[in-house]
């Protein structure tokens, strides 16, 4: 335990997600040691973040505008919809430079455990847009875990019944992976999304 502003500093840093107390610790001296500007180069990066950066209102991704810049992209396409968990999801998909489609972003995953439930989500919005659209095909890239599943399994029934296809991205081994390594849920989607070699 340290005194004063450093604790606090500590204190505060601990509480950002996958940064434990020695981590928090490590950082917090890693500060310490800059240069003033550094740091008030940080901390004026962090205050501009809060200010300028909102939600999209359209698809939930972040943007600094009413929409992010794929939703004011008029050459993305407007007949499919990936539906992602987070904002950080959007990126990884847009590295991949497959999808060339919209996006909605639900703000997370339904997670009973934490008290998270389909109200807590963008879900609403989401049937709203369908509703009101030209979408047809809704691709479900939720992550491939409990809360994951979950959502999609909830968001396929809610989907059905307005009549438009409905993916899954598919899950499986990753590619450079051993057999040995990987766990039963992770080779049981391989065997499901397995498709013929001719």
């Amino acid at each position: 335990m340290y005194d004063g502003a450093v604790q606090d500093l500590i204190d505060e840093l601990g509480h950002l997600p996958g940064v434990g107390p020695k981590s928090a610790q490590r950082i917090a001296f890693h500060l310490l040691a800059q240069d003033a500007v550094d740091v008030k180069r940080l901390a004026d990066t962090i205050t501009t973040v809060k200010e300028k950066v909102r939600f999209c209102e359209t698809c939930g991704n972040i943007a600094e505008s009413e929409q992010c810049r794929i939703c004011a992209d008029p050459r993305r396409a407007d007949d499919v919809l990936c539906v992602v968990e987070e904002p950080k999801d959007v990126v990884v998909i847009e590295r991949t430079r497959e999808f060339r489609g919209r996006y909605h972003v639900l703000g997370g995953a339904i997670d009973p455990m934490n008290g998270v439930g389909p109200d807590d989500l963008r879900i609403r919005e989401l049937m709203a847009r369908l509703s009101s659209s030209t979408i047809q095909e809704v691709i479900i890239a939720t992550d491939p875990n409990i809360e994951g599943e979950a959502t999609a399994t909830y968001l396929t029934r809610m989907l059905v019944p307005l009549g438009m296809v409905i993916s899954r991205l598919a899950s499986g081994l990753p590619v450079g992976g051993d057999l040995e390594y990987a766990d039963e849920v992770t080779l049981g989607r391989a065997f499901e999304g397995r498709r013929q070699v001719t």
